[in-house]
């Protein structure tokens, strides 16, 4: 049945991807080079690593003692074979070498494969599936597609994992169908909001923008002294589904029904995008102002070319990104004074609010043929020592573990601060499957090249929502 739903999804967003004619290229993997020596994480380029490991045990602590001696007590050296890696965020390509270098040293006789790419992500991954070529680990987004893929997915529910897992991130993992289960891991719990340079809204006398009003007028002063306002990032799909949840969570609140609810209405063809104001007005006022007062060729701006931009210190703003971005920004420019808030999306500044949540899941194959080795390299990554120590020293992401280490990062801690000080947002992209995300990606490309209007794209839109994810909303 599952089969079925991911041969139509997958049709889906082939035919969105042809019709929208101005979406993401796929990357290609890359040829294998030895751990640590991927090239620099891009959208459009996969990393793809070979490890072959030397060895030495590692010694595992976590928050049970239980835990630290399953993990010591496990003769990683007679693990052999390989385990393929096939996930999407390739902006952490770089720390998961590093992490597989570090395994190197635990497991001698396992061979890890490591390929990584955001661009068509979805559609390569089902094509794989539906050719019966099921990576052994591989990503979705959490939330609906846990059950999008948990046939294909290992329940690790009774791992060392699942133990030391915190327990906002393991409710992510669960089924909804099933009501309950660790259908994942995740590589990070994580904040979405705007990055911005604070250096550029002092010199331009400005406050951080809490309404769209304010948003529109600070992007016109600026532009005045000389900066540029935005650069959007607009050339990748996913810039779009992380610029829009305040959106989404606010025209539901708007509405008087939860973010699930009314993207189930969605789903199922019982709404309109016009029903919403805060997603007809004010979501398309946003994305003109950011194409008006941003780059020259916005569907030409991909990740690198925001970091790029940002970092040269004449840009306000930045879309879609979030602390991924950080370490690339600082080590172009190290002096960036670096600020951070949630998308303001109507006339209330307390729904600006910084988003938080785990919205991506590493799967394990159930039928790997080398499930116990996948199995072992998982819970070493969460219950060792280096494993998770990796998390806030290597990747620098808020741990998804249960841990008092905290990231050192900027913009993680300014994202925490906002939490605590205001509440989250509602992580509402996970509502949808990536499948729909890609293709209102698309969508919204579409209409920035002025393929289609306003009232065609959400035509558009719609039907994606109906014919992607409809078949799996109960």
């Amino acid at each position: 049945m599952k089969k079925k739903v991911l041969a139509t999804m997958m049709t889906g967003v082939l035919a969105a991807s042809m019709l929208a004619g101005c979406g993401s290229s796929s990357s290609s993997s890359g040829a294998s080079t030895a751990a640590g020596d991927a090239p620099a994480a891009s959208t459009e380029a996969a990393a793809s690593t070979t490890v072959a490991a030397a060895s030495t045990t590692e010694a595992a602590a976590d928050t049970s003692s239980t835990e630290a001696a399953a993990s010591s007590d496990t003769d990683y050296s007679a693990d052999n074979g390989e385990i393929y890696m096939f996930i999407s965020s390739p902006e952490y390509a770089d720390a998961i070498n590093t992490l597989i270098d570090e395994y190197s040293n635990v497991a001698p006789n396992v061979t890890i494969n490591y390929e990584t790419t955001q661009n068509d992500y979805p559609t390569m991954l089902k094509a794989k599936i539906n050719s019966g070529d099921v990576p052994d680990i591989f990503s979705s987004t959490s939330g609906m597609e846990i059950d999008t893929y948990r046939e294909y997915s290992y329940d690790l529910s009774d791992e060392p994992i699942a133990a030391a897992m915190d327990d906002g991130v393991k409710s992510a993992m669960a089924s909804a169908e099933e009501g309950g289960g660790v259908y994942g891991l995740a590589i990070k719990g994580n904040y979405f909001g705007m990055v911005y340079n604070k250096d550029i809204l002092a010199d331009c006398g400005l406050e951080v923008p809490q309404t769209l009003d304010d948003f529109k007028s600070a992007c016109e002063t600026i532009e005045s002294k000389g900066y540029q306002a935005v650069s959007t990032g607009f050339m990748e799909w996913w810039v779009f589904k992380q610029s829009s949840m305040n959106f989404l969570n606010a025209a539901a609140k708007a509405n008087g029904e939860t973010p699930a609810d009314m993207v189930k209405k969605f789903q199922k063809g019982e709404a309109k995008i016009s029903d919403y104001p805060i997603l007809y007005d004010n979501w398309f006022d946003f994305v003109d102002t950011c194409v008006k007062y941003g780059d020259d060729k916005p569907l030409e701006t991909d990740l690198a070319g925001e970091e790029q931009a940002f970092a040269s210190g004449n840009v306000a703003f930045i879309l879609g990104q979030g602390p991924w971005v950080e370490t690339d920004l600082l080590s172009i420019n190290p002096d960036l004074n670096i600020g951070f808030a949630g998308y303001p999306c109507d006339d209330k500044a307390e729904d600006a609010l910084m988003v938080s949540g785990s919205d991506q899941a590493l799967h394990v194959n159930k039928d790997s043929e080398n499930l116990q080795a996948v199995l072992h390299f998982v819970n070493w990554w969460y219950t060792s020592d280096y494993g998770q120590s990796w998390f806030t020293d290597v990747a620098n992401v808020v741990p998804p573990i249960k841990t008092d280490k905290e990231s050192t990062s900027t913009i993680v801690q300014q994202g925490r601060e906002a939490v605590e000080a205001n509440g989250s947002g509602e992580l509402s992209e996970c509502y949808s499957s990536d499948s729909f995300n890609q293709a209102f990606g698309e969508d919204m490309q579409a209409y920035i090249t002025g393929t289609t209007d306003k009232d065609a794209t959400c035509a558009a839109i719609e039907k994606d929502w109906q014919d992607i994810d409809g078949a799996s909303v109960q």
